[in-house]
C-alpha cells in the first residue's frame, strides 16, 4: 500500500530550526519529483519545495528562499525538509507528496512557531 509518513514538527520560537522528514512506502519515490506543501490554518495549501528524482533540481517558494532545504536518500526512500530562521508565518501542517497539488499527500506533521 502506498504510503507518505511526515515526521519532525512540532514547537519553536522565532528563528528557531526543524527538520521534516518523509517516509516513503509502498512506492520508491527515487522515481518521482517529491514536493512540499504546507496548510496554515484557515488558509488553503500552498506548495513550498520540490526536488527532480535525481536530486539535482530544487525549487523552493519565495517565501522560503534561502531558509529551507530540500533534500532526498533514495535508499532511505525519505525525504527531507530542512527548515531554518523560521517565522511566525510558517506555522502550518506540512506535508509532502509526489504530486505538485498536494493530492498525494500523507497525513501531515504540524509546525507551530510561536514565543
Amino acid at each position: 500500500q502506498r504510503q507518505l509518513v511526515e515526521s519532525g514538527g512540532g514547537l519553536v520560537q522565532p528563528g528557531g530550526s526543524l527538520r521534516l522528514s518523509c517516509a516513503a512506502s509502498g512506492f520508491s519515490c527515487s522515481i518521482y519529483w517529491m514536493y512540499w506543501v504546507r496548510q496554515a490554518p484557515g488558509k488553503g495549501l500552498e506548495w513550498v519545495s520540490s526536488m527532480n528524482p535525481g536530486g539535482t533540481t530544487t525549487e523552493y517558494a519565495d517565501y522560503v528562499k534561502g531558509r529551507f532545504t530540500i533534500s532526498r536518500d533514495n535508499d532511505e526512500n525519505t525525504i527531507y525538509l530542512q527548515m531554518n530562521s523560521l517565522q511566525s508565518n510558517d506555522t502550518a501542517v506540512y506535508y509532502c507528496a509526489n504530486d505538485s497539488t498536494g493530492v498525494t499527500r500523507g497525513q501531515g506533521t504540524k509546525v507551530t512557531v510561536s514565543e
